[in-house]
């Protein structure tokens, strides 16, 4: 299945299910949505469920969180979510605030849907990772899919949530197929919000990773394979709340750690995983940890210098073997 796939049937299966849920969003109805993710649902539901919008994103995404408060369950679509940032104040101030502002009396159950990160060849203003901004932020939730099995389960969990919850899916994913289980394609299905997934057990070195970049991971563990060195990979899925007491699980029993992401190095969603087990860990580790991020600049727009930005496999696989000692590392090299 792809996840293209996965996110329709997701949203199809959660309508149905329950009448409160719409859509809403740029072109998510009479064009099916900009990635054809919202395909048939306009047919199905009707124009009252799912709406198309003005390029709007501060209004469609108040009128959303509005009507979250009165116990609808809005499903907010960005055509990128580097066009969320028109809609900051709504999703921050308005919708992951709110509850603890009411003592509890106003929920905001919402999502905040679309795709995030590095596309292909878009620039500087359509490229950007909001992982670590969003969960920098109490009372939000931020998921970040990989597999199809991911993008159904997850997208589940984060309608049926109580709570205001950030999407972030990956455009260069959308038509990937991966295998499903039978347990996945049951319309009940849904999977823990927080809890991270082992992709890949391994005993020398961890390596965590969140979307895309979870693919390049497990491509770097078979290359280290073959080099005699056993990496573990960890699919985050979840931002925030991240699942602490796997990281560190694994980090006791590898005794090493490199964190990977598309987003900026600074103030990262690595540099929160290394302070996790610098913290819990410490005396577990017998090498520095490594963090794999995107180059510290904008997006730039040509080819071959796009692909300098944004992390390879062959980054993660030399970051392993210095991690290993297999290889000099970077201050002596230097």
């Amino acid at each position: 299945m792809t996840v293209r796939d996965a996110l329709n049937s997701a949203l199809d299966e959660e309508m149905s299910a329950d009448p409160k849920v719409f859509l809403m969003g740029e072109e998510v109805g009479e064009y099916q949505g900009a990635y054809k993710i919202s395909k048939g649902l306009l047919e199905k539901y009707g124009p009252e469920r799912v709406l198309d919008t003005p390029i709007t994103e501060a209004g469609f995404t108040g009128i959303g969180v509005g009507a979250a408060y009165y116990g609808l369950r809005p499903i907010v679509e960005f055509m990128t979510f580097n066009f969320s940032m028109q809609a900051i104040d709504h999703i921050i101030n308005s919708a992951a605030k709110s509850n603890y502002m009411s003592a509890g009396q106003i929920s905001v159950p919402i999502v905040f849907r679309g795709p995030n990160g590095a596309a292909a060849g878009v620039g500087a203003q359509h490229s950007q990772c909001y992982a670590a901004w969003y969960a920098t932020c109490p009372g939000l939730k931020v998921l970040c899919p990989y597999s199809s099995e991911d993008a159904r389960g997850l997208l589940k969990a984060a309608i049926r949530d109580p709570d205001p919850v950030v999407f972030l899916e990956n455009e260069l994913l959308y038509g990937e197929s991966f295998p499903v289980s039978a347990e996945s394609l049951d319309s009940s299905f849904c999977l823990p919000i927080g809890k991270a997934k082992i992709e890949r057990e391994g005993k020398d070195v961890t390596i965590t990773a969140f979307s895309k970049m979870v693919g390049y991971a497990l491509k770097a563990a078979e290359i280290l394979a073959k080099e005699g060195i056993s990496a573990e990979v960890i699919n985050l899925r979840s931002i925030r709340p991240l699942d602490r007491s796997t990281i560190n699980a694994s980090v006791r029993k590898t005794n090493r750690l490199i964190t990977v992401e598309e987003g900026f190095p600074q103030h990262g969603v690595g540099a929160e995983i290394c302070t996790s087990v610098i913290e819990e860990s410490f005396g577990y580790l017998d090498a520095p940890v490594e963090r794999i991020a995107g180059a510290d600049v904008p997006m730039p727009y040509a080819a071959n210098l796009e692909r300098m930005a944004v992390p390879q496999v062959e980054d993660i696989v030399r970051a392993a073997k210095r991690a290993c000692y297999r290889s000099v590392p970077l201050a002596a090299a230097a």
